[in-house]
């Protein structure tokens, strides 16, 4: 299936690879079931290759599995791909269903529908909240240096958390036009941080017990905390069976070494083709360890003296503690 926006193509193969058809199914929910009856006029339906399961072929990928059918998550063709057989919509289904009988593709779809998915939902308000809030601190901040020279000697020196509630206190009163209007715009600014602080604290407030209860042991690791935790969570979806080995969840975290050079020494880098949310989160519990806890300490000291950089030690660091995670996440 070649997944979009507002349709979905499908393309049929038979048991010898023969193409029986290729349609366009609209992507509703009607759609779904018109697509899933059109393949079972050729016959039974054994397994069905979707692209883009975690994005436009959602809807789809739960259709089909809650029909009872096999779905495997498809990767687009490549450029070398397209650029020898041609980019359409037709032939990209034929791509996905080529690909998914050749077995190529073992991904299972990352699941868009348990508590891992409420979480998901959940994280990107809170996150976009937090980045508009960082944002408003940065225009108060930049309005404060540029501003009278009372407002930079009140305001210019304090901690994020104070100067919103300073700033949202503000009383401008009529006078000075430019110093009137920034008053003005410094209390909107405050009362537009202190809104969102309310926004995260809410929704912390569903996000909390959701990874309490889909993560009760996770929590109990060092240096994780529950955001933490969802981040690893909402990397590792709903289906945890995806995951085939510990290998493979380090490779999704952007944490495995992989070989850069073909010569007599064998180099490593980091893989930067993981998810970069996972691997932020391995990071914080890699920075919280590496300020508190004594056997990661003392673990920095010695590879410092072996000669590491503190770079290669903090790499190192977050491929274990992908390792001690990895069976948190496969249990539910």
């Amino acid at each position: 299936m070649d997944t979009h926006a507002d349709t979905h193509v499908a393309a049929a193969l038979d048991s010898i690879s023969g193409l029986p058809g290729v349609q366009e199914f609209a992507a509703t929910a009607a759609g779904y079931a018109d697509l899933l009856d059109w393949l079972r006029g050729f016959g039974t339906v054994c397994l069905v290759g979707i692209e883009g399961t975690g994005s436009y072929g959602a809807g789809l990928a739960r259709h089909m599995a809650g029909a009872g059918v096999r779905v495997v998550e498809v990767d687009r063709p490549g450029r070398q791909a397209r650029r020898r057989a041609g980019k359409s919509d037709p032939l990209d289904a034929v791509s996905a269903a080529r690909a998914a009988q050749s077995g190529r593709p073992c991904g299972a779809p990352k699941g868009r529908d348990g508590a891992v998915e409420a979480i998901r939902a959940l994280m990107v308000a809170k996150r976009s909240a937090r980045a508009e809030r960082t944002q408003t601190i940065n225009q108060a901040r930049a309005l404060i240096l540029t501003g009278p020279d009372d407002l930079r000697a009140r305001f210019a020196k304090l901690p994020p958390a104070t100067l919103v509630t300073e700033i949202a206190l503000l009383r401008p009163r009529p006078g000075d036009a430019a110093a009137y209007a920034i008053r003005v715009a410094l209390r909107e600014l405050g009362r537009r941080a202190e809104f969102l602080d309310g926004q995260m604290e809410r929704l912390d407030e569903l996000i909390i017990p959701l990874v309490t209860a889909r993560a009760r042991g996770l929590l109990t690791l060092r240096g994780v905390g529950p955001e933490t935790a969802a981040l690893l969570l909402v990397t590792a979806g709903d289906h945890p069976g995806r995951l085939r080995s510990e290998a493979a969840w380090a490779h999704l975290c952007g944490t495995a070494p992989i070989p850069a050079s073909s010569g007599k020494r064998t180099h490593h880098r980091l893989n930067r083709g993981g998810d970069r949310q996972a691997n932020h989160a391995l990071w914080r519990i890699v920075i919280t360890r590496m300020s508190s806890h004594p056997p990661t300490r003392a673990y920095v000291t010695r590879r410092t003296t072996e000669g590491l950089s503190k770079k290669e030690i903090i790499r190192c660091l977050k491929r274990y503690v992908a390792r001690e995670v990895y069976p948190y996440l496969r249990t539910r």
